[in-house]
Order: structure tokens, then C-alpha cells, then sequence
């Protein structure tokens, strides 16, 4: 998994000097009267051009109900410049809908996105779920796909299931304000999906404002860091612990894999950090995954004795130098 990005966190209301209860009106006339007093083409100030962007990004998220009710659930207590680190499941169980656009095309961004800060790119820019575009059928405009990005453990990626899902959809009601609505979902997820795959529910996205077809529902599966697995596309890899004597010996071995425990050779002579496979042990498909085994030599600690006795008589008898190699 990749690791957590740090930012600088951005507070849009504070940029357009409105309360986190304002309604869209307001928004809205906090944004034309700042956007004036800022336009590059005619202010005096200063830092014309810089507030003029941070205006713009702010007004881009809380003009939008679906980018707003996503950001409100990043919480209040972040103060502008603090050090951010989006939490991995911030978007998740959120549906949005998608940017469609007549004749097939992709929608257009609103924006620069090249003048908006790593913050905005990193939670509504192109390649989160917010920047992707949605495709109109037929050549005439009809419901809009929503989206929605969903978390579930590496085990329940590997056997698949049926689970019900609750979804929020955000609304914007008659007095201005963002409203959540929770609806629930039944959703059959595929043996052996993948992180970020897309499964795609038929006919449940927005419905048609003109009694056509529905759009669909695409839900983006998110695999969760799991105790044991690191995940790579279908295979995983393990972390074995082996004794010393199984490693020089070698030995039969019980291996856990997503499938059930099984047993597993090491090579006499083997040494920590070589990896073996489990062929086909990984995610299932048409080609499925591997499971890669990683040995680390585990010693018994020397806290008896006997223990001690017996690293004493390997010190005496045993010409090991592990650092020949390394010379000076």
C-alpha cells in the first residue's frame, strides 16, 4: 500500500470568511464579492493573484454539495497550515455522481486544476473518484453514473460474498444547506477482486430526468492493510518466521495463506530474506495470484543457562564469521 501523503490542510471557509453552516447563497455572494475584490485584471492589492486562486479552489469544492458534504467529513478542528494526512477511508461509503457530457465526451474540468494546491489535487482532482468524467449514451444526455468507493478485508476479497452496503448521497435542500441521505445497497462482490477495480451495479445510479435509463453505480473497491498479507496486484506476500536450525536443516513447515494453511519445503542452507512461492495461492482469476514467502530467521533468546551453553558452545565450535566479506 502506498504511504499516507502529509499537506498543508486548506480551510475553505475560512478563505471565503463564511461560517461552516452557510448556505449556498451565501457562499455564493461571499464568493463574487471576493473573486472582485481580487481579480488579478483590476485589484491593487498586494497578493492579488494569490488570494484570487485560493478564492477560486474554495468556491470549486463548497459550491459543489457532493465535494463539500466529502470535505465536512474530514471534521472542523483543522486549522489552516496545520500538517494533514487524509484518513485512507475518508471518501469511503460516500456516492457521488459522475460529470457527464453530451455526445460521449468527457467533461470538462471547471478549472485550472495546475492553480489549485496539492490539498485540493490530492482529494478532488483528476484521478480521485470527484475528477473522473462521466459519458453520456447514445449521443444524448441521460442520467448521470454515481460512484462510490468502498473498503473490504483482504479475506473477503479472496472468497467474495454478498454484503449490504449504506451509502450516503448528498442533497442540497430548498434552504441552502447540505443534507446526507443514507440508502442502502445489496452488492455481490467477485472472488479475487482487485484494489480499485470498479464493480459496476446496473441501473442504480441517478435516475433519468426524462424517463430514459438509469445510470449506473460504480463502486471502487478498497483492499485494507491486512496483519499478515502485503498485497500486489494478485499476489501476496508473507512474512514467515523460521528457527535456525529449520533454516540450516531445512525443513517441513505450515504456511498460512488466504485459502487455508498448507505445507511448505525450506531448502537446507536457506537465509533470511530469500523468498519462496506458493504458486496460485494469491487473489483467484483467469491468472491467479501467487503467494511469495519471506523468511526471517527468528533466534531463541539466550535467557537460560542451558540457552547460554549452548551459544557458547556454538562461538567455540563453529568457524562463522559473518562478516568476511566485508573487509578493513
Amino acid at each position: 500500500m502506498p504511504a499516507a501523503i502529509e499537506m498543508q490542510y486548506r480551510d475553505y471557509y475560512q478563505m471565503l470568511g463564511v461560517e461552516r453552516s452557510a448556505t449556498a447563497e451565501d457562499i455564493k455572494k461571499a464568493y463574487r464579492r471576493l473573486a472582485r475584490k481580487y481579480h488579478p485584471d483590476v485589484s491593487k492589492e498586494a497578493n492579488a493573484e494569490e488570494r484570487f486562486k485560493e478564492v477560486q479552489e474554495a468556491y470549486e469544492v463548497l459550491k459543489d454539495p457532493e465535494k463539500r458534504a466529502a470535505y465536512d467529513q474530514l471534521g472542523a478542528n483543522w486549522k489552516s497550515g496545520e500538517q494533514f494526512r487524509p484518513p485512507p477511508d475518508w471518501a469511503s461509503g460516500f456516492e457521488f455522481r459522475g460529470r457527464g457530457a453530451p455526445g460521449g465526451a468527457h467533461a470538462q474540468q471547471q478549472f485550472d486544476e495546475a492553480d489549485f494546491s496539492e490539498f485540493f489535487s490530492s482529494l478532488f482532482g483528476g484521478g480521485t473518484p470527484f475528477g473522473e468524467a462521466g459519458a453520456a449514451r447514445g449521443g444524448v444526455r441521460t442520467a448521470r453514473d454515481h460512484h462510490a468507493r468502498i473498503e473490504i478485508d483482504l479475506e473477503e476479497a479472496f472468497r467474495g460474498g454478498t454484503r449490504m452496503l449504506e451509502l450516503k448521497r448528498p442533497e442540497l435542500r430548498p434552504d441552502g444547506h447540505v443534507e446526507l441521505k443514507a440508502h442502502t445497497i445489496r452488492v455481490a462482490i467477485p472472488a479475487g477482486v482487485t484494489d480499485g477495480q470498479q464493480v459496476r451495479l446496473a441501473g442504480q445510479g441517478e435516475p433519468s430526468p426524462r424517463g430514459g435509463s438509469p445510470g449506473d453505480l460504480y463502486l471502487e473497491v478498497k483492499i485494507r492493510p491486512h496483519r499478515l498479507y502485503q498485497l500486489d496486484g494478485r499476489d501476496v506476500t508473507v512474512t514467515l518466521p523460521v528457527t535456525p536450525w529449520e533454516a540450516a536443516l531445512g525443513a517441513t513447515v505450515s504456511v498460512p495463506t488466504l485459502g487455508g494453511a498448507v505445507e511448505m519445503r525450506i531448502p537446507a542452507g536457506a537465509q533470511s530474506g530469500r523468498k519462496l512461492r506458493l504458486r496460485g495461492r494469491g487473489l483467484p482469476g483467469a491468472a491467479a495470484g501467487d503467494q511469495y514467502v519471506l523468511l526471517r530467521v527468528a533466534l531463541p533468546p539466550a535467557d537460560t543457562p542451558q540457552a547460554r551453553a549452548l551459544y557458547e558452545q556454538m562461538q567455540r565450535e563453529l568457524p562463522f564469521d559473518p562478516r568476511a566479506g566485508l573487509g578493513g
